[in-house]
């Protein structure tokens, strides 16, 4: 059931779920959090709870891909993890990037595609950015881009239309 909601409390509420959510899985887990909202974004009508799924996936990937960079990387890296939302015409993005490992160019077009995944066996079902890409293309009629940069992270692109 779509309803108006308010993007950008929903895109800093689930940042912070997931953020406390690594933690809760990982005590020693820290990680620099931004965030950047439009202030001229009024209410969408989206299926909140949907959205909110999509947006905790993708957090908590980001959240992922920092820790893993982390446990390999000597010296002085800064995990980070941000989220931006912009008022576009006729349509909301929001963006979440992260400066982990980047996706490997080699897996970049399977990404989306289900039970597809990078991590270890038991630690990743392969469902999360395929359902995140159904919930936005077929669920909302908008659009589920990444820009990634192998070895500097990844930056996913959410397109909802306000009209």
């Amino acid at each position: 059931l779509k309803e108006l909601t308010d993007i950008n409390n929903l895109v800093d509420e689930c940042l912070r779920l997931s953020f406390h959510g690594m933690r809760a899985k990982d005590k020693s887990f820290n990680a620099k959090t931004e965030i950047s909202l439009d202030k001229d974004i009024t209410p969408i009508n989206i299926v909140s709870q949907d959205i909110g799924r999509v947006l905790l996936n993708l957090f908590t990937n980001s959240f992922y891909a920092v820790l893993q960079k982390q446990k390999k990387v000597e010296g002085n890296y800064e995990p980070m993890v941000s989220a931006r939302t912009k008022k576009a015409p006729g349509a909301v993005h929001i963006m979440v990037r992260d400066n982990g490992n980047g996706i490997p160019q080699k897996v970049i077009d399977k990404i989306f595609q289900p039970f597809f995944t990078t991590k270890p066996t038991g630690e990743g079902t392969g469902l999360g950015l395929s359902m995140s890409y159904d919930i936005i293309t077929k669920g909302h009629e908008g659009e589920l881009k990444v820009e990634t940069k192998e070895g500097e992270g990844s930056e996913f692109i959410i397109q909802l239309r306000t009209n």
